[in-house]
């Protein structure tokens, strides 16, 4: 019976690969059906060609994606040198301020640099990305100013960023914060190529925190056949959006996939989307450095809040987990999570009350003051 089981899920999944593959042969870089509605890009991370795209230059609110360029800066600053992955940074007020996704520590917490980069990449902590900007040469503004130089240098044309964590106010999401799906392709390729002894941060499966455990955010890490990372982002304007990688049978692609309106049909339009570029042998489209928008400087970034956050749009949405609180995906390209999943610590460094405790407890013989004998 198993056996049989597993035949008719093999066969389900070369069915559904077929039907995707076929759906390739239309006209265009375009991938067909309603679900890709909304911006998205596949790439070639070898040849850096794009093999599918639709609206790929339309602005988009990053969310948590800004993360990525944040990991990119501490990533070329530990490369060099600059910075000490042991280093500690503090949490401010404001980086303790910061909503949710975040590790709920108190002003005057102290992390790693290595650690704070495991809570804002798995667990997409705002207030770790907050800390990490705060703690950097110059200070927060300055941390925000080279990040927008480095996405100029790095040719991300349609890119601006106000922060080192893709949050801020709800009734005014992210004013003058924008990206493309291109443009995060761009930022994803170049930290492929340019940090892949860092790479290792984008697939940890969870991290164990003094708050909890947290399973990483993208969840095809682990449950998509070849998945490499890399991260998620979501606020009521954006929608669920995801970078994603993935490596098989010796072809690397990356999809950048904006707007789902669920986090497992976020999950399953990533599975597709890597599937579609890990399967086709369309390998010949635009080079993604070359591949730019038309000159339209004020085009406006797309608010899709009522789509996405409204009583309707959350009715219509219907149920995404099962009676057991699990994720409903319809990808056969993903499996059920487990309830249990593997974790690596991430935890705070202890203050200095603890420090002074620690060392009392470890303590065995305090030799008692003596007099000095008479010269």
């Amino acid at each position: 019976m198993a056996r049989t089981k597993s035949r008719t899920r093999q066969l389900g999944r070369t069915v559904a690969g077929a039907l995707l593959l076929a759906g390739l042969m239309l006209a265009g870089l375009a991938l067909p059906g309603a679900a890709y509605a909304n911006p998205y890009v596949v790439v070639d991370a070898k040849s850096g060609r794009v093999l599918f795209a639709n609206e790929p230059f339309r602005k988009w609110y990053p969310a948590s994606l800004t993360k990525l360029m944040t990991a990119y800066l501490v990533f070329e600053d530990m490369k060099s040198g600059r910075l000490d992955p042991r280093a500690a940074i503090t949490f401010s007020a404001a980086a303790a301020n910061e909503p949710a996704s975040k590790m709920y520590f108190a002003p005057g917490t102290r992390v790693t640099v290595d650690n704070a980069l495991k809570m804002m990449l798995v667990h997409s902590a705002n207030d770790a990305a907050h800390a990490v900007a705060d703690a950097a040469i110059g200070g927060r503004e300055a941390f925000i100013a080279r990040m927008n130089a480095k996405a100029a240098e790095l040719g991300m044309v349609d890119t601006r960023f106000v922060n080192a964590n893709g949050m801020t106010s709800m009734a005014s999401p992210q004013t003058g914060q924008y990206t493309t799906a291109r443009d995060m392709a761009v930022l994803a390729l170049a930290i492929s190529n340019d940090f892949p002894e860092y790479h290792y941060y984008f697939t940890i499966p969870g991290i164990a925190a003094d708050s909890g455990k947290y399973r990483n955010t993208n969840l095809l890490v682990g449950n998509f056949d070849g998945a490499t990372g890399m991260k998620t982002g979501f606020v009521c304007a954006s929608g669920y959006n995801q970078v994603s990688s993935a490596s098989r049978g010796g072809r690397t692609v990356i999809a950048v996939a904006f707007g789902a309106n669920s986090v497992p049909a976020r999950a399953d339009k990533a599975a597709e989307l890597l599937q579609a570029g890990l399967t086709t042998n369309e390998r010949s489209g635009p080079e993604l450095a070359s591949y730019l928008p038309p000159p339209a400087p004020d085009r406006p970034v797309a608010d899709i809040t009522s789509q996405i956050c409204t009583a309707e749009a959350i009715q219509d949405r219907g149920d995404i987990r099962d009676d057991d609180g699990n994720y409903i995906f319809k990808s056969p390209y993903l499996k059920p999570l487990p309830k249990e999943f593997a974790t690596i610590d991430a935890f705070r460094l202890p203050n200095d009350t603890e420090t002074v405790a620690s060392s009392l407890d470890n303590l065995t013989y305090v030799p008692l003051p003596y007099a000095r004998p008479e010269q």
